[in-house]
């Protein structure tokens, strides 16, 4: 616990106690943060009791605190008397209908609070209606945020309603509570009399166009709202009445329109709209199919418009044309300085429009172009234009083919350019000669920071050049060479430019074969180096020498804060050295030794370190061989420790001895809060060691045991721990033979338990049983995110019971199904709770024989839901028309990113489908449908999608049917706009 006159933050199980006192003795306390101290409905009954008499409190975190429906009622009393508090948080907890109904009644009297945050509460249409009512009436609160709530359109329209008498709500974050076209209506009402809103986040409510138009018949008159937030919501229609709106328009700021699809009509709207607009400074029209005339249209606009400072026009495949009008607009417009054109199918003639006008333009300095059709030579035109262009800051270039001679031309603009901050050339075949002109270029440029070149068959020549360059260079902070071939000569000289170079502070050197050599010259740059924080050697054999040298050097070294020194080989006189150096080192806060066989002795050597270091707070030991003693020597320093918060062990020989000697650690340790020990051998001993210390330790929210030899009934043990452990966040149980009655024991456990966030209990013997008990535990539990259950054969009733736990859960994000034959009845069970569901992201239902049933109400689903944006249906036989069905889904859908239909049988029909759906969607970036059926005729349809289409980045067609001449077509595209296409 940390305070002054004013503020407390405490945490942990004595954090309610410690509340209760201040706020009865601190008599100017004004501050209480709670946030996440799991002290649920008693401990907020208690505290609510409190602040009936207190008279200082003004603010108070509740943020996850597992509060319910008695615990909110319990603060709405205590907020009817109390006369102090403006700011409450309640993020994150479960209050439901009942809790915002009570919180909803208190603000009718309440005189004070003008901060409320329920995030995530499901208090539903009710109390959203609740929360309507007292706003009607309340004087105070200017900010309400109900984000996640599924206040549905009665709860939309109440607070409508109530926003036509409210005189102090400033920002009201409505954000997927699915109000519909009813509560887009009511809202839109309101604002044409409202004069104090002036943020108003409608984000994936799916209003429509009925209700977009009544927002823009509103802001026509509006005076106050500065932000509105439509993204995906389906609220324009092509005419695209915001656009209308915005010429009278004379408040509005911000206008995110993004995933709205308003076509080229919209666009032109909008367009003729900036014309005359003199407020709007940031408008978001990501993936809305604008094309070149909406951008043309825009383009006519910028030339005149004197306010607009962002334009997102992500994926709208505005093209060259679209490409040629923004490019004019630039060379008069002096507001613009960011503009996103990522994913739009420029070309020659529309990088040739950016070039010239950067000649004339003074204010852009942010320009994306990425995943955009420039290659090679076409880069060049780009690269002549940076020595006149005066603003450009950030430059990126990934993958663009980009070779020496376009390198040349760069190393002639880096002479000239004065404004160049940041330049990616990631993945392009710059080779030697290209990185000898740049280091060239960087001996006399005095601006850039940060340069990646990834991937760049860069080898010794260029490795020295560059060392070269960085010995008189004097801006450059970031260097990243992963995975190129510099060789010990490169690392040497690395290694000699950084004894007199004083600003680099990273340097990505993985994979580049430095060996011991260069590992050497380095360690020896550090003795004296003062800028270098961190420093990634992964991967490099610099051995037990290189090892040594470092560990000399960081006995003097006082910068270094982060060394990734994975599979170095090293060896145990490279750990001792290090663990040396550890004694007396007083910056390094992150080691990484993963895969480098220190042993028993290296680790004892890092143990002994660890009872005197003081800024170590991450220690990676993953796969070194380390046993029993090893264990027992960093068990021993745990004991006495205060920094270690993350120890990795997984893969190495520990057993019960060494296990036994971590969880007496525990016992004590104050720090450590990620502990993973998979793949060890630990059994029952080292379990019931680490039950008993779950009971004493404060700190440990992860542990991983996965793959240890802990099984079935034995982890009844580790479940009855969970009732008293009050940390533990994440818990890994797989392959540990848990059956249904271990499963019941969870169960009780998370009836209690107020910290378990991730679970997982992939292959194990759950059955259909245990599934049952999972779910009914689901249906009350407010903290788990993330559960993992493949392999455990649940079965279609299985599946049915989970799905049914859906409806009503509201914190899960990730559920993982995959092999648990829930077949069509399962999978329709799930779709049925998707369309109602708020919250869950991924859902994982890879071979489970769903079938064309199971897939076309999954389908029905993905056009209702407003979250889901990853799904896997590999191996489920969903066939031709399965695809079909998730095709038309695609449609409509906007939030859906990754879609795996790996091995499902789908033919030319299913891929046609598919292909004529990819030219309308426009968020979908990842399609696997690697081993089926596909032909020609199939990946010719594709093909055409893909010149339309600009936001996927990934398609898999591994293992298909495709001919010669199919694979000609998709390779030629895959080249023509640099997506990533597997075929054969």
């Amino acid at each position: 616990m940390s305070a002054t006159s004013q503020s407390i933050r405490t945490r942990g199980p004595e954090a309610l106690a410690q509340a209760l006192e201040a706020l009865k003795t601190n008599a100017s306390l004004t501050n209480l943060d709670l946030s996440e101290s799991k002290i649920g409905d008693n401990g907020i009954q208690a505290l609510a009791e409190a602040l009936k008499t207190n008279s200082t409190l003004a603010t108070l975190n509740l943020r996850n605190n597992s509060i319910g429906d008695n615990g909110a009622q319990a603060l709405g009393e205590a907020l009817k008397t109390n006369s102090t508090l403006a700011t409450l948080s309640l993020y994150g907890n479960s209050i439901g209908e009942k809790g915002g109904q009570a919180l909803g009644e208190a603000l009718k009297t309440n005189s004070t609070l003008a901060t409320l945050d329920l995030y995530g509460n499901s208090i539903g249409e009710k109390g959203g209606q609740a929360l309507g009512e007292a706003l009607k009436t309340n004087s105070t609160l200017a900010t309400l945020d109900l984000y996640s709530n599924s206040i549905g359109e009665k709860g939309g329209q109440a607070l409508g309603e109530a926003l036509k008498t409210n005189s102090t709500l400033a920002t009201l974050d409505l954000y997927g509570n699915l109000i519909g076209e009813k509560g887009g209506q009511a809202l839109g009402e309101a604002l044409k009399t409202n004069s104090t809103l002036a943020t108003l986040d409608l984000y994936g409510n799916l209003i429509g166009e009925k209700g977009g138009q009544a927002l823009g018949e509103a802001l026509k008159t509006n005076s106050t709202l500065a932000t509105l937030d439509l993204y995906s919501t389906r609220s324009e229609k092509r005419e695209s009445g915001t656009g209308e709106a915005l010429k009278t328009n004379s408040t509005l700021a911000t206008l995110d329109l993004a995933g709205n699809k308003i076509g080229e009509k919209g666009g032109q709207a909008l367009g003729e709209a900036l014309k005359t607009n003199s407020t709007l400074a940031t408008l978001n029209l990501a993936g809305n199919m604008i094309r070149e005339k909406g951008a043309q249209a825009l383009g006519e606009a910028l030339k005149t418009n004197s306010t607009l400072a962002t334009l997102n026009l992500f994926s709208n495949l505005i093209g060259d044309n679209g490409g040629q009008a923004l490019g004019e607009a630039l060379k008069t417009n002096s507001t613009l300085a960011t503009l996103n054109l990522k994913g739009n199918n420029i070309w020659i003639k529309g990088l040739l429009a950016f070039s010239d006008a950067f000649k004339a333009n003074l204010t852009l300095n942010i320009l994306n172009l990425d995943y955009d059709k420039t290659m090679g030579k076409i880069a060049l035109v780009l690269f002549e234009s940076l020595e006149t262009k005066s603003t450009l800051s950030r430059l990126n270039l990934a993958y663009k083919s980009i070779k020496v001679d376009e390198a040349k031309a760069l190393y002639e603009a880096l002479k000239i350019n004065s404004f160049l901050v940041t330049l990616d050339l990631q993945s392009n075949s710059i080779d030697d000669n290209g990185a000898q002109m740049l280091a060239e270029a960087l001996k006399t440029n005095s601006t850039l920071a940060t340069l990646n070149l990834q991937i760049n068959s860069i080898r010794e020549k260029g490795g020295q050049a560059l060392g070269e360059a960085l010995k008189t260079n004097s801006t450059l902070a970031t260097l990243n060479l992963q995975i190129n071939s510099i060789g010990e000569k490169g690392g040497q000289a690395l290694g000699e430019a950084l004894k007199t170079n004083s600003t680099l502070a990273t340097l990505n050197l993985q994979s580049n074969s430095i060996g011991e050599t260069g590992g050497q010259a380095l360690g020896e740059a550090l003795k004296t180096n003062s800028t270098l924080a961190t420093l990634n050697l992964a991967g490099n054999s610099i051995g037990e020498k290189g090892g040594q040298a470092l560990g000399e050097a960081l006995k003097t070294n006082s910068t270094l804060a982060t060394l990734d020194l994975y599979g170095n080989m090293i060896g145990e006189k490279g750990g001792q050295a290090l663990g040396e150096a550890l004694k007396t080192n007083s910056t390094l806060a992150t080691l990484n030794l993963r895969n480098n066989s220190i042993g028993d002795n290296g680790a004892q050597a890092l143990g002994e370190a660890l009872k005197t270091n003081s800024t170590l707070a991450t220690l990676d030991l993953y796969g070194n061989s380390i046993r029993d003693n090893g264990a027992q020597a960093l068990g021993e320093a745990l004991k006495t420790n205060s920094t270690l918060a993350t120890l990795d062990l997984y893969g190495n020989s520990i057993r019960d001895n060494g296990a036994q000697a971590l969880a007496e650690a525990l016992k004590t340790n104050s720090t450590l809060a990620t502990l993973n020990l998979k793949g060890n051998n630990i059994w029952i001993k080292g379990l019931l060691a680490f039950s008993e210390a779950f009971k004493a330790n404060l700190t440990l929210n992860i542990l991983n045991l996965d793959y240890d030899e802990t099984m079935g009934k034995i982890a009844l043990v580790l479940f009855e721990s969970l009732k008293t452990k009050s940390t533990l966040s994440r818990l890994n149980l797989g392959y540990m033979s848990i059956k249904v009655d271990e499963a019941e024991a969870l169960y009780e456990a998370l009836k209690i338990n107020l910290s378990l966030i991730t679970l997982d209990l992939q292959s194990n013997s759950i059955d259909n049983n245990g599934a049952q008990v999972l779910a009914e535990a689901l249906k009350f539990n407010s903290t788990l995110t993330t559960l993992y259950l493949p392999n455990n054969s649940i079965g279609s009733n299985g599946g049915q019971v989970l799905a049914e736990a859906l409806k009503t859960n509201s914190t899960l994000t990730t559920l993982d199904l995959h092999n648990n034959s829930t077949g069509d009845n399962g999978a329709q069970a799930l779709s049925e709770a998707l369309m109602t569901n708020a919250t869950l992201t991924t859902l994982d239902l890879w071979h489970n024989s769903i079938g064309f049933n199971g897939a076309q109400a999954l389908a029905k689903a993905l056009t209702i839901n407003i979250t889901l944006t990853t799904l896997h249906l590999q191996s489920n036989a969903i066939g031709d028309n399965g695809a079909m069905a998730l095709a038309e889904a695609l449609k409509i859908n906007s939030v859906l990113t990754t879609l795996d239909l790996w091995g499902n049988s789908i033919g030319d029909d299913g891929a046609q489908a598919l292909a004529e759906a990819l030219k309308t969607n426009s968020t979908l970036t990842t399609l696997d449908m690697q081993k089926n059926t596909i032909g020609d005729n199939g990946a010719l349809a594709l093909t055409e999608a893909l010149e339309i289409n600009s936001t996927l980045l990934t398609l898999n067609l591994w293992h298909n049917s495709i001919g010669d001449n199919g694979a000609w077509v998709l390779h030629r595209v895959s080249q023509a706009i640099g997506l990533r296409i597997g075929y054969w």
